[in-house]
């Protein structure tokens, strides 16, 4: 249990319990972010999507009593593996969930910064969807700002000041803090997507219900995204395998399908969808392959075919 100073000078207690997400991860990460969160939440769970690499020696070694090993014994997706953390979580009584990536490493003070930026919002009468950090990609120039859909434009949020909390249509999933309360209400993760646009699919179902999400711009962590970066114009663009891309495209045609998504956010996110599919074409290697992947995910989409894709 941790104590928490409230804006009105009371210490409260919450039970914080850190989900990480691990595949065939590498160890030196994952014991640094193990380190890292070791005195920041109350039990850490490890819950670990078939791994080829031997996962439970390594922790078993650490012999660190609040970290608990749980093994699916087959890659069943990230967002099936997060929603077996949800699952300990709640039956732990715990009052805040944070999930992890396993390459992902937060600063000494970023879950305080995030249960702070909660109790602030709430007190001025917020409904609190999830609340992350700012991230840095060592590959990148400079920290993603936080993002959300306004009309028909994209807002890409920089941080204007450092303490700064903006509102946000979604959160990246590692180093996202949600209230166990909001997860009652809004529902765990959605299991059928497997893995891209899971987070995404939950802040705007979070939203839906009136629950809003929140970048924190004080609290800071350091996270890899996509498997390398493309240089673009001067940008670092972040890319994925062709199997990943598959899901992205894939799970992006799957919610624009849903009744319940804003058409205005259908609007931008296609639109994206589409110059990336073009951009994935021409500059992403393997480039037919990029194409062949995202044309099935585009197609299996539409055609509601969900889950792990076989054969992959």
């Amino acid at each position: 249990m941790h104590a928490f100073r409230t804006q009105v000078g009371l210490t409260v207690t919450k039970i914080i319990i850190a989900t990480v997400v691990t595949y065939n991860p590498n160890l030196e990460e994952l014991s640094r972010l193990l380190k890292a969160l070791k005195n920041q939440v109350s039990h850490i769970i490890v819950v670990d999507n078939g791994s080829a690499i031997e996962v439970k020696s390594f922790l078993v070694n650490r012999n660190d009593s609040s970290v608990h090993f749980l093994p699916l014994n087959n890659n069943l997706g990230i967002a099936t593996a997060q929603n077996a953390g949800i699952v300990w979580s709640r039956d732990n009584k715990a009052d805040y969930v944070v999930l992890f990536d396993q390459d992902s490493e937060p600063a000494p003070d970023m879950i305080a910064k995030l249960v702070e930026a909660t109790e602030a919002m709430v007190s001025q009468g917020h409904k609190v969807g999830a609340v992350g950090p700012r991230y840095m990609d060592d590959r990148q120039n400079n920290p993603p700002p936080f993002i959300r859909v306004r009309g028909l434009k994209l807002e890409r949020c920089a941080c204007s000041e450092p303490n700064a909390i903006v509102s946000v249509d979604y959160l990246i999933s590692s180093g996202c803090l949600i209230p166990m309360a909001t997860l009652n209400a809004v529902g765990d993760m959605e299991d059928d997507l497997f893995i891209d646009y899971v987070d995404i699919e939950w802040g705007l179902r979070a939203k839906r219900f009136g629950y809003q999400s929140f970048g924190v711009c004080n609290a800071s962590m350091r996270h890899s995204l996509g498997d390398y970066p493309l240089k673009f114009c001067g940008r670092q663009i972040p890319l994925h395998s062709p199997l990943r891309h598959y899901y992205h495209f894939r799970n992006a045609v799957w919610l624009y399908g849903q009744p319940w998504l804003p058409l205005n956010w259908k609007i931008v996110d296609a639109w994206r969808l589409l110059l990336k599919y073009g951009f994935y074409t021409l500059f992403a290697k393997p480039r037919l392959k990029q194409f062949k992947m995202m044309t099935m995910g585009l197609w299996h989409g539409l055609r509601r075919k969900m889950g792990r894709l076989d054969g992959y």
